[in-house]
């Protein structure tokens, strides 16, 4: 009867040993998903901070190449 009393808490002990493990594996999946998807929303805000940054260079160009060559004529045409 011992015997058998044993086996049964080895099995208990085992079943609770293999559940908790699937909620371990369950929460690092968790855990890595999140990491997965933090990594690409900083990825994203990165790239859309350098594209915000050459919009704005590229706008600052245009304004001082317009402005220089507008200059320019207007100094051809009057002469």
């Amino acid at each position: 009867m011992k015997m058998r009393q044993s086996l049964t808490e080895i099995e208990r002990a085992f079943a609770r040993e293999i559940s908790m493990e699937r909620h371990r594996r369950a929460s690092l999946r968790r855990t890595t998903e999140q990491r997965a998807i933090k990594r690409e929303v900083d990825r994203r805000h990165k790239r859309g901070s350098v594209r915000f940054v050459l919009l704005v260079l590229t706008l600052i160009m245009t304004a001082a190449i317009v402005t220089v060559v507008m200059f320019r004529t207007l100094y051809l045409l009057l002469s």
